[in-house]
Parts: C-alpha cells; structure tokens; sequence
C-alpha cells in the first residue's frame, strides 16, 4: 500500500485556508506553546522536534510529494479532496507551485532539545521563507501537533520520575544507577508504533532501562547515536505469564528451578511471580531455592505484577523502622518517638474543627521484633488554622506478627535472604536477590514506594519501577495545552501583529502571544518570554533561545542524544 500524500495529512479545513487568508498576506510565523499544565510539573521538556522533522518534513516528504510526478500527486489530492468535499474546494495550484518548488519553503527556530520550558513559554517557530507559501506555515499545523505533543509529554513524566528517583537515591543510595532505576514498558498500550517509539524516546532522555526496542532505533536513526558505542537502552532478560503457566500450576517450582540452573544460570532475571499465588511463592517456594539463587553469578529478580503497587513492595502497613535509628536505643525511646510520630499525623491530618478525639495506630520495627501501638489523643482548634493536642497517651503496645503481605516484598527477601547496610545506613538486599514492579506505577505511587521504603529502612535501588502505558498514555495534547498559533503576519508589506484573546476563554488558557516572540534567560536565569516585537527586533535579540533548526528541507542544527540527556539532567547520566 502506498504512503499517503503529504498534502492530505492535515485536517479538512486546512484545504481551503490559502483562499480565506488576507490578500496580500506573504508571511506569517506562529509558535508552539505549552498554554497550562494539568500536572505538578510547571515545565516541560523539549524533545522530539528532530526527530519529526527528520522522518517527515524531510523524508517523507521527499519520497511521498517532491520525488513523484506532480501529475501523481495532484491527481492524488484532487480525489480525495473532490469526493470529500466537493470539487469546487479542490483546486491545486498552489500545491503545484509547491511541488513546482521542490522543498518546504519553510524555517523552524526552536529551542535546543533537552530545555525545560516554563508554561505559557513558546518552544519553537514555524515561519514561510518564500511570499507564495504563508498558507503552508499553519497548513502543517495538524501534522506538527499531531506528532510533537506526545514525545515532549513523555519525556516532561520521565523527567518527573527522574527527579523523584534522583531524590530518594541521594537520600538513601550509596552505589546504584540511578538511570535504571525506571524502565519502560509501555509499548503493548500505546495507540499505534509511531507513538510507542517517540514516547518510549522520551522516557529515554531520563533512564535508560527499556522494554521498547522501536524507541532504541529510532533514536539511532534521528538523533545522532550509534548502538555499539553509546548506552541508547539497555532490556532486561524476563519471562511473562505463558512462560510460567506452561510448566503448570503444580510444577511452578520446576519451573523456577530450570529457569534459574539452566536457561539462565548466570546474569540477570527476572521472572514474573503472581502467576498464581505470589505471597505463598515467597514464603516456600523461594526459600526451597535460596541456595540456586545464591550461587549463581548474577540476579534473580522477583516481580509482582497484580496488586497494589505500594503495598505489593512496602506492606500493606506501614512500618517505621528504628532499628538503627540514633534517638531509639531502648524499647522505651522507641515508644515515646512513636507516639510523638502518630501524633503529629493526626495534627498534620485532622480536617478543621473546634475539638475532638481520635485513635491512631502505628507499627515499628525495633531488634527484630515488630510492635503494635495504639495511642488516644484529644486535640483542640487554635487560631482558626492550627490545633495543639490537649492530651495524648499510650492506649497499648505489644509485640506482633507481621504475614509477608504486611511486611511486603521487600522486606520479605531481606528476611529470607539478607543483605547489607551501605554507608548512608539504608538496607540494601544480598545482590542475588532483587525485586521490580511493572503495573500501574504512577508518579504518586513512584513517591510512596520511594518514601515507604526510606521510613522502614530501605534502600531505594532495591526495588525497579516499570512505567507503562497507563501513565505513558493516559494523557493527550490537552494535558500542557499545546497549541500552534499565528502570532505575526505581513499583510501588503506592513508587519501585523496578531493573536487570539477569547472573551469566554475563563481560565485565560488560550490567549495566544502577540507579534513576534523571542524566548531568553532573565537575570535569575529563568526561561522567560517577550513578545510584541517586529520581525527585526526579534531577528536582533541578543540571548534568543529560539535558533534556526531547519530551512528550505534541510536541517541547519542538529543535537545528539547524547547532548539532550546531558543538558536534561546536569551531565548526571
């Protein structure tokens, strides 16, 4: 089957616009912008550009309209247009100058790949560099947005996640990377390959563990990496549920066992372990192979797959563990600390009132044993804002025995299989022995997982946290907003600033910038706008971001994946 006609990917009303426009207009420059954010996230990555450009605007371009015979491409595009709309709508020749031309009149200033942009910033350009073509600037429109909102969005909640994973392993990792700490796994989700490979792209900015092998090539094919010599993705050996069922229920353990001796007696692997019953796996199943585990050279990693992610991994109850905490030397100590701890999650919990009472339960972990303490407390309002505690005591505490549902994953493999304590005084599992979970892993549940497991002692890179396509997809355009708007036209020689302020538009979300935009860092060095400005004033601005990129079908600047990831995350990769 034949590619489309690049002249036919946009939508219906595009068709019409090169008549509708004002006479006399030969230019016109619109700007991508991110207009609002739906997320915690106020700034969001630029990434993706090249890669469009490259595979579109350029080549398929060239293969599927400039390379053809414009009798094919006309004819192509008057069918369509003719049968769909009427052949009144479906002259041609404008796009047979175009084709007559032979490249995208066409100039794209962007800000380099890897910036984070504040909201409400532009993020590139798009102006005509020929005064036949004006309409074609926001003729590809829809082809732009349709392709570039996605990897920024991706690559904006990757970030996100980096920056989550970067502050637990400050916090709590002595010797672990950091960048495989979140892996990929979101392909089997997407809409279609083309947005599996640009978001999983994005993902790739900030981590490189991967399940998505489309993404690695694609960014060996548009962004100036090689396999071989850079770390573009790294996947992981692991089996799925119809490798498990096949062995059948009751030979589970014969199983584990080929798999472990055999297949893969040394490296990494993981394998998926809900397959039945996860919790009794562990608790027999794993310890008749403790011995397998431990002698082989590498790691077996265990991975839930169902469940609640946070209780799945941390318990399903929280545990403070003072083992090792330095206020917490007697049982005594831990019992006061305790109390002040549920205290203030009552202070901090407590909706407004004037007065009350409540019951608060917590459990600690202290030489080994594990305590269960209930406390009463009765609070009082004060300055309308804040509540002080009237009186808190000690209802009970007695010794318990947490079930590894309670205790959780990780927990349960140190029990099993121990570990060691790295200098930052956090847990850290015998190196045999890890755990990854790959289901639902959000940015709120990233942030309990992370934190649950710094309270109970925990290192954070026991545990690796698979993304998939319920955070990588559940999103769309609308969740920063993007938009690309004319903002500035030349109308019979006189430069005409325009732009769109909607009266009814509440929440001033698609009020669009004036005349010509220049993006710079302000004395803070914060991405800051200014717009308003003639196509000289903006030409001549000393410190715009916004740079030429591509000009008449060809790339003027390009980055590498390299260069994006390092300016992203501080050259920490």
């Amino acid at each position: 089957m034949k590619n489309t006609n690049p002249m036919l990917l946009t939508d219906f009303y595009k068709t019409i616009h090169h008549k509708c426009y004002a006479d006399g207009m030969t230019k016109l420059v619109s700007y991508w912008t991110p207009r609002m954010t739906r997320t915690k996230e106020n700034e969001v990555v630029m990434f993706g550009l090249q890669g469009f450009i490259k595979k579109y605007l350029i080549d398929y371009f060239n293969d599927n309209f400039f390379n053809l015979p414009k009798a094919q491409v006309i004819a192509d595009y008057k069918r369509v247009i003719s049968y769909s709309m009427g052949a009144e709508h479906a002259d041609t020749l404008h796009i047979e100058r175009l084709h007559d031309l032979g490249y995208l009149p066409i100039e794209i200033n962007a800000v380099e790949e890897g910036t984070l942009v504040p909201i409400k910033v532009p993020m590139f350009s798009i102006t005509n560099t020929h005064d036949d073509f004006a309409w074609l600037v926001n003729y590809l429109e829809t082809i732009i947005s349709c392709h570039v909102w996605l990897p920024i969005t991706s690559a904006t909640t990757g970030h996100a996640f980096r920056k989550i994973m970067n502050k637990y392993y400050e916090k709590t990792v002595v010797d672990g990377n950091v960048e495989m700490s979140c892996g990929d796994f979101s392909m089997r989700g997407m809409s279609c390959l083309e947005s599996a490979e640009s978001s999983s792209s994005g993902h790739l900015l900030s981590f490189k563990g991967s399940a998505t092998i489309p993404a690695i090539l694609y960014l060996e094919k548009y962004y100036n990496c090689e396999l071989g010599k850079d770390i573009i993705g790294l996947g992981t050996p692991s089996t799925e549920h119809s490798v498990m069922c096949s062995y059948g229920r009751w030979a589970e353990i014969d199983g584990y066992k080929r798999l472990i001796n055999e297949v893969y007696p040394n490296g990494i692997l993981s394998i998926v372990s809900d397959t039945y019953d996860y919790w009794s796996l562990i608790e027999h199943t794993l310890p008749i192979l403790k011995d397998d585990i431990l002698k082989r050279d590498g790691k077996i990693v265990i991975r839930g797959d169902s469940g609640d992610p946070v209780k799945i991994i941390c318990g399903s109850c929280e545990i403070t563990d003072l083992e090792n905490d330095k206020y917490c030397k007697t049982l005594e100590e831990c019992k006061r600390y305790m109390k002040d701890c549920l205290v203030e999650e009552i202070s901090n919990d407590t909706p407004h009132g004037e007065c009350g009472s409540d019951e608060n339960t917590g459990i600690f972990k202290f030489q080994g044993k594990y305590y269960e303490m209930i406390i009463d407390l009765e609070w009082n309002r004060y300055d309308k804002q804040y509540y002080y505690i009237d009186r808190s005591s000690i209802k009970s505490c007695k010794e318990v025995e947490l079930t590894l549902e309670q205790k959780g994953t990780v927990e349960a493999l140190w029990d099993l299989f121990g570990g060691t304590i790295n200098a930052k005084g956090y847990k850290v599992l015998d190196s045999h022995i890890g755990c990854v979970y790959g289901d639902s892993i959000t940015l709120d549940r990233a942030e309990d997982i992370c934190g649950q497991l710094t309270r109970k002692g925990f290192a954070t890179n026991n545990v690796v946290l698979g993304i998939g396509s319920f955070t990588y997809n559940m999103v769309s355009r609308d969740t920063y907003g993007f938009c690309l708007k004319g903002t500035h036209a030349v109308i019979n020689g006189k430069e005409v600033q325009i732009f769109k302020d909607p009266k009814s538009d509440s929440g001033n979300f698609k009020k669009s910038q004036k005349g010509m935009c220049v993006v710079f860092k302000d004395e803070n060095n914060i991405i800051s706008c200014k717009d308003e400005l003639t196509i000289n004033q903006a030409k001549n601005y000393e410190g715009n971001l916004l740079k030429v990129i591509f000009e008449n079908g060809e790339m003027k600047s390009e980055c590498s994946l390299e260069e994006i990831r390092n300016k992203l995350n501080g050259g920490n990769n």
